[in-house]
């Protein structure tokens, strides 16, 4: 199941029904919708988030492992048809949170592996407008639970999408109880990186990443991405978030799957390809570490408000949702 695209915009001139967002936020989690993937769909995302590891592309390595940001593209899933959409372009990937219970099952050979996603709304924020009086947009936030068959929790998901279509979504004000946040400013020290990792983003990476499903056009035809306010091709956000993690499961875990726990992250600004990117990393206590990723030759920061938290080798293993206090972002 590839992850969903906007819905078409619509027709120019038009304009929504009226939306009640306090309504949409207080709307229940969605029905579990059931995705299915195969060991094709596993090797070309690992493959399109710049994986290397034989565990990550060779099937039949007899640690074949699906990488663990892979279910991050199902964020959403089942709520995202509880308020209008923009025009595909307009609505910007902003934030992005993951907490991993366990490692996604692997395919078995010849057959689908099979998990379920259940959503909601889980915050809607009004962005003001600008002194002109032009409305510039809202963060909405979803809250997506992905389990296995039996119910077991895999992975927890919040996604924060900043919708900048003003007219078609309307004047929707700030309101009390207008939901939860995972949206916050995370700080790095004043000091240097205890790490700076190079991370080269490769010329072809967008076209292997949109094979995951993501087939909007700006991230390929650099006419499509100038009408949408980029100067040329940007690379997936959740390319760029895979790519990070992938330096980071590297070289803080060895590649360990199941040492993954959480990680978050703020897209800053877009990630161009054939740029070298520094990933930037502090010791923040055991098993956490803060980090932002910067484009070397603009010296301009990609991703910011970031920490990444996994286990030690010796406590790396499945946990229960009733082991785990809720996150904190």
């Amino acid at each position: 199941m590839a992850p969903p695209t906007a819905a078409p915009s619509p027709v120019p001139g038009t304009t929504w029904p009226p939306f009640d967002a306090k309504k949409t936020v207080l709307m229940p989690w969605s029905e579990p919708q059931e995705i299915r993937y195969d060991t094709k769909d596993v090797l070309l995302y690992n493959l399109g988030v710049g994986c290397s590891d034989l565990r990550f592309v060779y099937e039949k390595s007899p640690d074949f492992s699906v990488f663990p940001t892979f279910p991050i593209r199902y964020g959403g899933v089942g709520a995202w048809d509880r308020f209008p959409r923009t025009t595909p372009g307009l609505n910007i990937d902003g934030e992005r949170y993951m907490e991993l219970f366990r490692p996604l099952p692997p395919p078995g050979r010849n057959r689908q592996a099979r998990v379920f996603a259940s959503a909601r709304v889980f915050g809607f924020h009004d962005k003001g407008s600008t002194p002109a009086g032009r409305h510039k947009g809202a963060l909405v936030e979803f809250e997506t639970r992905i389990t296995d068959a039996e119910g077991n929790p895999i992975c927890r998901l919040v996604n924060g999408e900043f919708y900048r279509g003003i007219k078609e979504l309307g004047d929707i004000g700030a309101f009390e109880g207008a939901g939860e946040t995972c949206s916050q400013s995370i700080g790095v020290p004043a000091r240097g990186p205890d790490m700076a990792l190079q991370l080269p983003i490769p010329n072809n990476a967008a076209h292997l990443y949109r094979l995951s499903g993501d087939y909007l056009p700006h991230h390929i035809d650099p006419a499509a991405a100038k009408r949408v306010g980029y100067d040329r091709v940007i690379l997936h956000g959740l390319a760029s978030l895979g790519y990070v993690t992938g330096v980071l499961l590297s070289s803080l875990c060895g590649n360990e799957v199941q040492r993954f726990r959480r990680i978050k992250m703020r897209f800053s600004a877009p990630v161009y390809m054939g740029e070298q990117l520094t990933v930037e990393v502090w010791n923040d206590g055991p098993g956490r570490v803060l980090f932002q990723a910067r484009a070397r030759e603009r010296n301009e920061l990609c991703v910011s408000n970031a920490y990444f938290e996994y286990a030690p080798a010796e406590e790396a293993g499945a946990r229960r949702m009733g082991d785990l206090p809720q996150a904190k972002l």
